[in-house]
């Protein structure tokens, strides 16, 4: 008995062996055998946001600005999105990507790989005191009180877009006519503190806000809309370079404006606020959000300025500081008429403006409000823009990623 059942385990042990050799072209429709499994993601620090319907735009409470901002029935595909705004902690990251990288090319830490190229070789540790890297520090009469402090003017970084929409209208467009390169300073600007505000002593933010651990989980400011970009294009690479086999083709990015509007909502409909509710204090005459209350008492929401970026409940989707804290860069470009030239399905306007263009087109819808706003711009509907080239000390971002795939529980 033991025999037979060792000969009939051998036997189907060499069935298999022979099934899975030569060729398993049967002749029949099957699709491309050996195709990479799709099991999706999860990233760190982000929620999913599902697909959905709603009335995108302001509510009853707008009539005199309804022109710019005239509700639109949409339906949104499903993504991912940063629970929180970046915070300085994340970014510095990328700010010290950027530095590392441009210290190995200096001291020469590259090697060819298997392609021919050359490559930054990461395991190479940095000496920073290494003469070699004196360019990288401030010299001369830019010297104060001996310290070697690093010139964040060097710190550029080359990112790249695809105009999609040109390659679609010009059939006969040369590839690389579509690929865009641009070069942007990544450290945050710092004197926003300054700038923003006249007549007003905020120097200890512009030297501490972004350097001090105090700090590291506040967001993010003084960074453009070009400098987001580059951070998002930063983080793809950087996620693709760990994810080993893993297929991901989408990248992280900004998110549109129906986007943004969509996940601030959490899923209440007609509702002013991404809590839920109509007003921006409980029950208890409590702030719901960091803005600017009343007539100017920063301070009565817990924030003389930004406070850290999971402050405060986050609305039914888990999202943080929708409303309040910082206003928010989206990747859509501001024309007052808007809505009524979108499409319905994953409506945009995209358009990246160079240096030349003029002011107009520019413009950059900005959501949320922040805390130096009063509570109409923490509405989910309410609409403001920034040029896309100026930095502020109440403007960041978080990053979206589209979600691939769909299911029928999606839209339950």
């Amino acid at each position: 008995m033991k025999k037979a059942v060792i000969f009939l385990f051998g036997l189907f042990f060499l069935v298999i062996v022979y099934s899975s050799c030569g060729s398993r072209e049967s002749g029949q429709l099957t699709g491309v055998q050996d195709r990479p499994k799709w099991r999706g993601i999860n990233p760190y620090g982000m929620v999913y946001i599902p697909s959905g319907f709603m009335q995108m735009g302001q509510d009853d409470d707008d009539m005199f600005r309804t022109y710019i901002k005239r509700q639109k029935a949409v339906s949104i595909n499903g993504f991912y999105m940063d629970d929180t705004e970046i915070t300085n902690n994340e970014y510095r990251q990328f700010v010290n990507y950027v530095r590392d990288s441009i210290a190995h090319t200096i001291l020469g830490n590259v090697f060819e790989n298997d392609g021919g190229s050359e490559v930054i070789d990461w395991e190479q540790e940095i000496d920073w005191a290494d003469e070699g890297l004196d360019e990288m520090y401030y010299q001369g009469d830019m010297v104060m009180d001996g310290k070697r402090e690093m010139d964040t003017r060097k710190l550029v970084y080359q990112w790249q877009w695809v105009d999609w929409p040109k390659a679609a209208h010009d059939k006969e467009i040369s590839r690389s006519a579509l690929i865009n390169k641009e070069k942007v300073n990544v450290y945050p600007d710092t004197l926003v503190w300054i700038r923003d505000f006249a007549y007003s002593y905020n120097e200890p933010f512009t030297r501490n806000y972004f350097w001090h651990p105090a700090y590291d989980d506040y967001p993010v400011v003084g960074v453009n809309w070009n400098m987001s970009n580059a951070f998002n294009y930063w983080r793809t690479k950087y996620w693709n370079s760990y994810s080993g086999n893993a297929v991901n083709t989408e990248q992280f990015r900004l998110p549109t404006e129906a986007e943004w509007e969509w996940a601030a909502r959490g899923g209440h409909e007609r509702t002013s606020y991404p809590w839920g509710s109509y007003y921006v204090r409980n029950a208890k005459g409590c702030p719901l959000a960091n803005f600017k209350p009343g007539r100017g008492n920063y301070g009565e929401d817990g924030g003389m300025i930004t406070v850290k970026a999971d402050a405060y409940f986050p609305n039914d989707y888990g999202l943080f500081n929708m409303a309040g804290n910082v206003s928010e860069w989206t990747e859509s470009a501001y024309i007052p008429y808007g809505y009524q030239i979108e499409h319905d399905l994953n409506p945009n306007i995209t358009y990246n403006a160079t240096s030349d263009d003029p002011l107009a087109m520019k413009r950059k819808v900005v959501r949320g409000g922040s805390w130096k706003d009063v509570y109409y711009y923490l509405q989910n509907g309410s609409r403001d823009y920034e040029f896309q080239d100026t930095t502020k000390s109440y403007i960041g971002f978080r990053s979206t990623l589209t979600f691939l795939g769909r299911s029928i529980s999606d839209f339950n």
